[in-house]
């Protein structure tokens, strides 16, 4: 429960942001997969992050989530061809995005919170 930064969010909101954001990612590969150019819904991070499930439960819980669904995309990524990953989506506030680009932007996410959590790490001598 202790926050990566002052004002940030602990290592529990952390994990389990990104079990959400990384279900998100899943779904939104699979409909750029199935339909034409789909428009995403966004989310509040933030707001996301201030619920019961994302502020108390063990981080276990997401733990488990994350390999679970990483196992199952890994599937569909690897079924995926290079033509696939030229499909798209519409992000309204990004504007069209390819699955390539979204996976990427997906890895560099869930190192960069990684990172985050190690470093914590690292001050607290944990």
């Amino acid at each position: 429960d202790t926050p990566y930064r002052p004002e940030g969010w602990t290592v529990r909101q952390v994990v389990h942001h990104l079990a959400d954001s990384h279900m998100n990612a899943f779904v939104r590969f699979k409909l750029a997969l199935t339909e034409q150019e789909p428009t995403i819904k966004p989310y509040n991070e933030k707001q996301w992050a201030e619920t019961a499930d994302a502020k108390t439960p063990p981080v276990d819980l997401s733990l488990n989530l994350i390999d679970s669904l990483h196992a199952r995309w890994l599937l569909l990524l690897k079924a995926t061809s290079p033509l696939e990953f030229a499909r798209g989506m519409i992000h309204p506030e990004r504007g069209r995005m390819t699955l390539g680009t979204t996976l990427r932007l997906y890895e560099w996410h869930g190192r960069h919170h990684t990172a985050q959590i190690m470093g914590l790490r690292e001050r607290m001598g944990w």
